[in-house]
């Protein structure tokens, strides 16, 4: 795994429900042998964007194709999980690295107030 990578994961619904196979991006990997990588989910529900938090991953733009995603999406960094490299059913492509230093960026920020 890498940063920037688009995984598969089963992930718990956003007001839960079942775990469900989904998109996420690996923001970074964690030290330590347990729940090493640090994913945030992939939705295609825009209705709910926050702007300079989630980032859109539009057909229009340049690293969609390489991301392995069918439509336009929305990383959500408020959507996190620390998993552990047996729940990553495989790597479907990768993000842009400058959009992965932009979402980690947003994130740094954030933990720093």
């Amino acid at each position: 795994m890498k940063a920037g990578e688009m995984v598969l994961i089963r992930l718990p619904q956003a007001g839960g429900g079942p775990l469900k196979l989904r998109p996420a991006l690996v923001l970074c990997l964690l030290p330590g042998p347990y729940q090493n990588i640090l994913i945030c989910g992939v939705s295609t529900q825009l209705n709910k964007l926050e702007p300079n938090w989630d980032e859109q991953i539009a057909p229009a733009d340049p690293d969609f194709a390489s991301s392995g995603l069918h439509g336009i999406s929305a990383a959500r960094l408020s959507y996190r999980y620390a998993a552990d490299r047996t729940e990553i059913a495989g790597v479907i492509g990768r993000i842009d690295a400058s959009r992965l230093k932009r979402l980690v960026g947003r994130l740094a920020v954030h933990l720093q107030r």
